[in-house]
């Protein structure tokens, strides 16, 4: 059975459908993508997953349990870096993290561990007693994924969790993630409009567009399904190319506007 299971899922705001009868399935371990634009429907879908929103129609399972019957349960099956900064800058990146596992109920013992082994993995231990207004937006994001794997979660969600990140730092916090999917087999669940990311990290994705799912797939099974040699192509052929754009990163905006003679 897979961990995450949605099935003709909608949600309105006032007349208004953000997400519009999509379906859609990630299996235990795997690492999935939602790739689309601005607007197109990703971080309704997240918040909809994690118990935050109730959804118009539909069914969804998170490991298992119903979110709507079940909140307790999904929540403490998942961990999640939101799109905005959730932390608190006036506390230290130490009592950040502790005041998440008395949250979690997460025992002293394996809380001073799992605290030291993460801040390690991301490279904070030794800023571990600074306040976190002093850290930089990289700083801060490697901490929130911290944070969010001290519960030992099944899956994590990450709603764009490296934008407006440097290169450098977009890469190092992959390696981070790419190493707990290996050593802890924890599905990540991510949305991104950086094509490069989906393309490198996700095992499968789904291209949301206006709140509908248009593919889904390996980047492979895109390309054959548009008959496209890369995802950009099978991208921009799936959604078109006005101001879809806006969801391009930089980089292949550029390679696009000189691939068009512009």
């Amino acid at each position: 059975m897979p961990i995450i299971q949605v099935e003709n899922l909608t949600k309105k705001f006032n007349g208004l459908t953000a997400v519009d009868d999509i379906s859609f399935a990630v299996e235990k371990g795997e690492i999935f993508a939602f790739l689309g634009p601005n607007g197109a429907g990703k971080t309704t879908t997240i918040k909809t997953l994690t118990t935050l929103l109730k959804p118009t129609s539909g069914q969804i399972q998170i490991n298992g349990f119903d979110p709507l019957t079940h909140q307790d349960e999904v929540r403490a099956s998942f961990g999640i870096v939101f799109q905005d900064p959730s932390l608190d800058d006036e506390l230290t990146a130490l009592e950040n993290m502790e005041f998440h596992a008395v949250l979690y109920q997460v025992p002293k013992e394996e809380r001073q561990r799992r605290t030291k082994e993460l801040l390690e993995m991301v490279e904070l231990w030794e800023r571990r007693h600074d306040l976190v207004k002093k850290f930089s937006g990289g700083m801060k994001r490697r901490l929130e994924i911290a944070r969010g794997l001290l519960h030992h979660p099944q899956i994590f969600f990450l709603d764009e969790p490296t934008l407006g990140l440097d290169p450098q730092t977009r890469h190092k916090i992959w390696e981070y993630l790419r190493a707990l999917n290996q050593k802890e087999g924890v599905t990540i669940f991510f949305t991104t409009h950086y094509m490069d990311e989906a393309e490198k990290m996700a095992e499968r994705l789904a291209v949301i567009d206006h709140g509908q799912i248009v593919a889904r797939g390996t980047v492979k099974e895109l390309q054959d399904q548009t008959q496209t040699g890369s995802l950009e192509e099978a991208f921009l052929s799936l959604t078109g190319k006005t101001i879809r754009e806006e969801g391009v990163d930089n980089f292949s905006r550029m390679r696009l506007m000189r691939r068009r003679g512009r």
